[in-house]
C-alpha cells in the first residue's frame, strides 16, 4: 500500500504556539521530542547541533540521505537545524545574541555542564528576565546522584519497570521503545506549556527541571501503588491484566486476537453469543470479574481452547455486534501501511534533498477537526544556519565564513 503523499492542508487549524521561538539545545531523546511537541503546536524551533557530528542519534538507526536517520527523524519534525560550538566562546556569544528573541531553550547537559559553557539559567535570566528554562537530565539535580549520565535502559532497570514487563516466567524486560526518554519529553513538554501559560499572567519565567528517574517511577503507575499495598512486587501477567478476565491476546484457528472483556454484561454476551457457552457465566466462579480475577487458573484454558475453534473475523463479528473491544495483532509495517493509517494521516511521505523521499510521522493532535500539518521534514544538519542566523542577528555571509573556517559553525551547500 502507497503512504499518502501530500502537503499539510491550506485549512489547517491555527496553531496555538505561534509565535513562541524554542532553543532546543538538547539531543537525542527526551528533550528533542519535548521540542518536537512544542514545534509540533505551532512554535518555531530552532535546533542547535554541532557542526561536525550533529545530535548523536545523526548517526542512530538506518540511514537516511547523508545526515539523518529513522531515529533522528522521529523526535525532529517541524524544527530548523543550525551548527553551533558551544565548547567556543563565539558559540555561545551567538547563543546570548539570540536569547533575547526566544521564549523557552531547552537542554540536557549533564549536571553543572550548562553553567559551565555559560548557558545556565541564571546566566541565561540575566539577559531574558521572563525565559522558560528546562533542563532534563537523569536523576535529582539536587540529590547525590546529579552527575550520573541518565540512560534509558539503565532507569527503566532501575525504577522496577522492567520488573513488572512480559510473562511471569520470564526475566525482566525491557520495553520496545525507550519509554521513560518518551515519557519524560512529553512530561517536560507538558511543564513548558504550563509555564508558558503562566508568564501570560505574571510575565515571568520559570526553571523547569526533569529527572528520567521521576518520570520513570510515574510510568509505573497503578503498579507502582499496587506494590505499595502489597509490600512486594505484583505478579506479572504478560499481555494479560491483573484485575480484568478475559483480557488479553487469544490464538485463533488463523492467529492471535486481542480480546478486553471489560464488564459483566459483556462477559454474559461473550459466553452466550460468541463462544456459545452459557454454562460458562452461568458457572458462580465466573459470574462477576472479581470472581473470574480470582478463578483465572480454571477459567483461562477453557477460554483459549475455544478461541482456537474459530477463525478470527469470525470471531471478530461476533465481538463487535456485542460491543466487545477487540483488534487484530499486526505486524508493525502492516499497521504503519495499513488503510486505518492511510486514512488517519498519521505517515506522510515528503522529499528530501539527498534521499529523494522520507516518510515522516504526523502529529498526533487534532484540533477543531484537523490534524496539526508537518511543517516540514526533520531538518539535514545545519540546514537553516545561515538563514536562521542572518534573519535573527543579521550576521552578514564574510562573518558567517569567517565562523566556519573558525569551525564555529557550519553553512549548508547551496542549492545545485
Amino acid at each position: 500500500m502507497t503512504v499518502e503523499t501530500s502537503t499539510p492542508p491550506t485549512d489547517s487549524p491555527d496553531l496555538p504556539l505561534e509565535g513562541i521561538r524554542v532553543l532546543d539545545l538538547s539531543r537525542v531523546f527526551a528533550g528533542p521530542l519535548c521540542g518536537q511537541v512544542l514545534a509540533d503546536f505551532g512554535a518555531e524551533v530552532i535546533k542547535v547541533e554541532h557542526p561536525v557530528r550533529g545530535d548523536d542519534t545523526r548517526d542512530w538507526g538506518m540511514r537516511i540521505g547523508h545526515t539523518e536517520t529513522t531515529y533522528y527523524n522521529s523526535m525532529n519534525r517541524n524544527k530548523r537545524s543550525i551548527t553551533l560550538d558551544l565548547q567556543s566562546a563565539e558559540g555561545v556569544k551567538i547563543i546570548h545574541d539570540l536569547l533575547p528573541q526566544f521564549d523557552v531553550v531547552i537542554h540536557n547537559f549533564k549536571s553543572g555542564g550548562a553553567e559551565k559553557l555559560g548557558l545556565g539559567y541564571e546566566q541565561l535570566k540575566a539577559r531574558k528576565s521572563d525565559l522558560v528554562y528546562c533542563a532534563v537530565g537523569g536523576y535529582n539535580s539536587a540529590g547525590p546522584e546529579a552527575a550520573r549520565p541518565g540512560y534509558d535502559l539503565v532507569i527503566q532497570g532501575e525504577t522496577g519497570i522492567m520488573a513488572i514487563n512480559g510473562e511471569a516466567h520470564q526475566s525482566p524486560l525491557k520495553f520496545g521503545v525507550a519509554v521513560v526518554d518518551m515519557m519524560t519529553g512529553m512530561y517536560a513538554a507538558q511543564a513548558v506549556l504550563a509555564a508558558l501559560f503562566r508568564r501570560e499572567r505574571t510575565g515571568r519565567g520559570r526553571l523547569i527541571e526533569m529527572a528520567l528517574y521521576d518520570c520513570g517511577l510515574t510510568v509505573s503507575s497503578y503498579y507502582g501503588l499496587d506494590a505499595m499495598l502489597l509490600g512486594r512486587d505484583p505478579q506479572r501477567y504478560g499481555n494479560a491484566h491483573p484485575s480484568i478476565v478475559p483480557y488479553g491476546m487469544f490464538e485463533c484457528a488463523d492467529g492471535p486476537l486481542i480480546v478486553a472483556v471489560g464488564t459483566n454484561a459483556q462477559f454474559d454476551k461473550f459466553c452466550r453469543q460468541v463462544v456459545m457457552r452459557p454454562d460458562i457465566v452461568e458457572d458462580p466462579r465466573y459470574a462477576t470479574n472479581v470472581e473470574r480475577a480470582k478463578h483465572r487458573l480454571t477459567l483461562l484454558p477453557m477460554v483459549i481452547e475455544l478461541f482456537r475453534e474459530f477463525e478470527r473475523d469470525v470471531l471478530m463479528q461476533r465481538l463487535t455486534s456485542c460491543g466487545i473491544p477487540c483488534g487484530k495483532v499486526l505486524g508493525l509495517h502492516e499497521a504503519l501501511t495499513s488503510e486505518r493509517t492511510r486514512q488517519g494521516g498519521m505517515l506522510r511521505e515528503m522529499p528530501h534533498p539527498a534521499a529523494g523521499s522520507t516518510h515522516v510521522y504526523a502529529p498526533p493532535y487534532r484540533l477543531d477537526g484537523q490534524r496539526l500539518p508537518i511543517r516540514c521534514a526533520p531538518p539535514t544538519l545545519g540546514e537553516g544556519t545561515k538563514e536562521v542566523l542572518q534573519r535573527l542577528l543579521q550576521l552578514p555571509d564574510a562573518e558567517l565564513q569567517a565562523l566556519q573556517a573558525k569551525g564555529v559553525l557550519t553553512l549548508p551547500d547551496p542549492p545545485p
